[in-house]
């Protein structure tokens, strides 16, 4: 117990430094407890995603492939710590001019298209009717998440993970995979990424639609 209350005491107290140490939000991204906490979170889903489509890949006999997404898990398991704070700094210190807005505003409109599909497909209650759908809608499914992580590259390139999960997406069948997982947890995972994405985009640029 006094293990977990120094560790809550830590996490707290290097999120109030970076809140009250790091630039005002006209020149850099702006930080809050929420969304330290989607931050968080998506680092949750996003694991709990790629160790499911581990699974569906062992089940099938696909090795290889079970191997690629249990190491993208691994390592977003390992983000939990100093790769956590890591990629929180690097955010937190990004300056506007930095991003490619063209880029990002491309990124959150792929995405809506992402969920609008994800939600009716969420909304059908058969196996049957979800099988149909994917194999009907899977080709434009795969292009549009070909494009957003095209603009995401571009946007954030240095990033390992990013490029990585591109990869994975056009080579690996990522996508499908996690349709035939369910789509819920993708759409979760969707939504959390461009409410965080949207935090890059200045408030004067943003499109009302978006």
């Amino acid at each position: 117990m006094a293990t977990q209350r120094s560790n809550s005491a830590i996490v707290f107290s290097i999120v109030f430094i970076l809140i009250t140490a790091a630039p005002s939000p006209s020149q850099s991204l702006s930080l809050s407890f929420c969304s330290y906490f989607r931050y968080r979170q998506l680092f949750s889903l996003a694991h709990s995603l790629l160790i499911g489509v581990a699974n569906l890949r062992a089940a099938r006999g696909d090795v290889a492939g079970a191997q690629r997404a249990r190491a993208m898990a691994d390592r977003l398991e390992q983000g939990t710590g100093l790769g956590f704070w890591r990629l929180l700094w690097s955010t937190w210190t990004l300056s506007w001019s930095d991003l490619p807005l063209t880029e990002l505003y491309g990124a959150v409109s792929d995405m809506n298209e992402l969920l609008r599909d994800l939600t009716e497909l969420t909304r059908l209650e058969s196996v049957a009717e979800r099988s149909v759908w994917v194999s009907r809608n899977y080709q434009n499914v795969l292009a549009v998440s070909k494009s957003l992580f095209r603009k995401l590259f571009k946007a954030f390139g240095q990033s390992g993970v990013v490029e990585t999960l591109q990869k994975e997406v056009v080579e690996g069948g990522l996508v499908k995979d996690c349709l035939e997982l369910g789509s819920k947890d993708l759409k979760a995972l969707i939504q959390i990424v461009k409410e965080l994405l949207l935090q890059f985009i200045p408030n004067q640029d943003k499109d009302p639609d978006l």
